[in-house]
């Protein structure tokens, strides 16, 4: 690598040198130039001073008065001034152009130059061809030249012909001019495929390669998708065979957000097609036969082609009896005769039959045929309601799932018949007109129904399968033909079912008894719990009101909760009847004690409570302590009595003494208060003055007379 630069920068300076060594050579050459110029000038100048005074004496002798003779005009030498004399003009071609000449020719010569740009499309002439390059000349100092494959979508491209080109660069390093066709047609090629899809142009492409559903087409430079469908108006098999050709086309649609451009060639036949069907629809007459060429074929039918108008076969009328597939009755390309059954000159459509040309199966049965007759034959379809089974091609009957069989439980055709199967069947209708029979199988066994009572009296026990479910019981079959239902409630006893598959299982055998028949209706009740005696009177004497028993909480809800009592017998206990001693509730699969608090053996029903165990135990706590209280009330009021009469014996002589006590004060109070009144008269007489003072001070004496009363009672 290191001797790679090396070299590469000895090349550099030598290039260099070689650059200065002939900028020097070519500024001697200058000079040398300029100095031969300057020489040449002053030389010619010398001889220009002699003829300049020459001329100016032969005008001084023209100048002289002379008699003037007609002469022929001479050319007369213009004389200039030394000081108008164009110095630099000397040694140089001297031309007389006027204004006008010289502004031609100069327009003359532009146009010899071609204002090449880089980035932008000219236009060439073809000048060579060869088998891997084009030689394209735009009016450039070199020529360009372009890859063949650039111009393969026009293989008829020849030397003098106009070709647009794109000037990548106008010298390379080795001075070659660039030039690329195929970014020409690139940057004009959309507007080309707009003008193309709106003015319906037909335009030419080549053919790139085949791709999923149609071609790849070049367009103008443009990969365009050519659908399988516009190739031809005929379905076209083998995409390959048009891969690298030249065809035309028309756009038929651009999608301008995904620069996607959509090309059709049947576009172009179409209006020819459309007209040759218009023509062959005209002449269609309903029941004319035709022959045709099997075009398509599909699922549901096969195309036939006419002659440039398609008609369609239906599955249906390809043959009278029945087939799965179109391809059982024909192939590809083959020419066939076809019945015209309708068709539509709008629409373009034609209805077309195969079958139609031969006799209809119908017609050819046997005419003895009749109602109740025994016929086989094969199941050909199969559906929830019934099957249909076909006695000779073209003719069936429909086999009802209801006529398959005596049972009466819901049941499809499939759980008694498959496609296939080779039957026998009895005629139930026959309509020849319609061409409709209904058949049935079961007819070929004997009714169950017929002596019913007589195979399942009342209170016979029999063993069932159980064959579904119901939210109100179970039906059960005893055999085939013959069901009967159990109600939930002759389930059990003791249980209470919400649904039968708590009970038992669909295909279980169960155990039943007939509990009533209706041969009329083809009905039969019967019951699972009647094969025991009812429990719930013996039940009767066990949960008595106020027993306690274990049990164990099986569900709960938002009501109560279900108990399982012994004797598989259950109860529920609501809600606040599950709260434990310690004020926790009892939970699911929790075994404890409980009370019954309510039984009813016409119902059913056992209520029982957990709580009211401790609450009663609780209760009669109470109540014998209230009654120990009142005893104790009733003792300790007694004894007051006792006391309080024994007290008031005890103190009625300290009252009478009281009393006594009390008449002497009062008496002593009067005694006193008489004397008083008897100084105060006695001193009136002396004064009235002081003897009011007496009175006034007598007065809170007497006062308080009743407080001593009253304190003494």
């Amino acid at each position: 690598m290191t001797d790679e630069l090396n070299v590469n920068q000895e090349a550099e300076n030598s290039e260099e040198i070689t650059n200065q060594l002939d900028e020097q050579v070519v500024d001697a050459a200058k000079e040398e130039e300029v100095a031969i110029a300057e020489n040449a000038a002053q030389a010619e100048a010398e001889e220009v001073v002699p003829q300049i005074e020459t001329v100016k004496e032969e005008v001084a002798v023209v100048e002289e008065p002379v008699t003037k003779v007609p002469t022929k005009p001479r050319y007369v030498k213009e004389v200039i001034s030394l000081e108008d004399f164009d110095w630099d003009a000397i040694g140089k071609k001297q031309l007389n152009y006027s204004s006008d000449e010289r502004k031609k020719l100069e327009d003359v010569y532009d146009k010899t130059f071609s204002q090449i740009v880089e980035q932008e499309v000219v236009d060439g002439i073809v000048v060579a061809k060869n088998n891997r390059e084009v030689v394209v000349n735009i009016g450039f100092k070199s020529d360009g030249v372009i890859p063949l494959s650039e111009t393969r979508y026009n293989p008829n491209l020849k030397i003098g012909d106009t070709i647009e080109v794109y000037v990548e660069s106008q010298e390379d390093v080795n001075g070659q001019l660039i030039l690329s066709h195929k970014k020409a047609r690139l940057l004009k090629s959309w507007d080309r495929v707009n003008k193309a899809f709106e003015t319906q142009e037909i335009i030419t492409g080549y053919v790139k390669c085949r791709t999923k559903g149609g071609l790849i087409v070049d367009v103008f430079g443009i990969e365009a998708f050519l659908p399988g469908s516009q190739i031809d108006v005929k379905p076209i098999r083998d995409y390959d065979i048009f891969v690298e050709k030249n065809m035309e086309f028309k756009v038929v649609k651009i999608n301008h957000e995904y620069k996607n451009v959509v090309v059709s060639h049947k576009a172009l036949i179409e209006d020819e097609i459309e007209q040759q069907k218009a023509d062959i629809i005209a002449k269609l007459e309903k029941g004319q036969v035709l022959e045709g060429t099997v075009k398509n074929i599909t699922s549901y039918g096969v195309f036939i082609d006419l002659g440039g108008v398609d008609g369609l076969v239906h599955i249906t009328d390809l043959s009278w009896g029945r087939i799965n597939h179109p391809e059982e009755i024909v192939t590809l390309d083959e020419k066939i005769n076809v019945v015209i059954l309708d068709f539509d000159e709008n629409k373009k459509r034609i209805a077309l039959g195969l079958k139609q040309l031969t006799p209809h199966p119908w017609d050819a049965l046997d005419a003895k045929l009749a109602v109740g007759d025994k016929i086989k034959g094969k199941v050909v379809v199969i559906a929830d309601y019934g099957a249909f089974m076909e006695i000779v091609p073209g003719v069936e009957g429909l086999i009802h799932v209801s006529e398959m069989s005596w049972s009466q439980h819901l049941r499809t055709a499939h759980d008694f018949l498959k496609i296939g199967n080779e039957v026998e069947a009895v005629i139930l209708t026959l309509d020849r007109e319609e061409r409709k029979m209904s058949l049935g199988i079961k007819q070929l066994i004997p009714d169950p129904w017929t002596n019913i009572a007589d195979k399942y009296p009342l209170k016979s026990k029999h063993n069932a399968v159980v064959r579904n479910f119901t939210n109100f019981g179970i039906f059960v079959e005893l055999e085939e033909g013959v069901d009967g239902l159990i109600h939930i409630s002759d389930l059990s006893w003791s249980k209470k079912i919400k649904h039968p598959a708590e009970f038992t299982k669909i295909g279980d055998s169960i155990e039943v008894i007939v509990l009533e028949v209706d041969s009329e209706n083809r009905r039969l009740s019967l019951g699972h719990k009647q094969l025991e005696e009812n429990p719930w009177e013996i039940f009767e004497t066990v949960f008595t009101v106020d027993s306690i028993h274990k049990g164990t909480i099986v569900s709960s809800s938002d009501k109560g909760a279900i108990i399982a009592l012994p004797y598989g017998v259950e109860g529920f206990a609501p809600l606040r009847h599950l709260v434990k001693e310690d004020g926790s509730n009892a939970k699911t699969d929790e075994a404890i004690d409980f009370k019954v608090l309510e039984f009813s053996k016409d119902s059913k029903k056992i209520i029982v409570s957990h709580s009211k165990i401790f609450q009663d135990v609780a209760n009669e706590e109470k109540s014998k302590a209230d009654t120990d209280n009142k005893r104790k009330e009733r003792d300790q009021k007694k004894s007051v009595k006792q006391n309080n009469d024994n007290l008031e014996r005890s103190t009625l002589g300290d009252i009478e003494a009281l009393s006594n006590l009390k008449s002497e004060m009062q008496k002593s109070e009067m005694e006193k208060l008489e004397a008083m009144t008897k100084r105060a008269e006695d001193k009136k007489a002396k004064k009235v003055a002081p003897e009011v003072v007496e009175e006034k001070e007598a007065t809170p004496e007497t006062e308080n007379t009743p407080d001593v009363e009253s304190t003494i009672e």
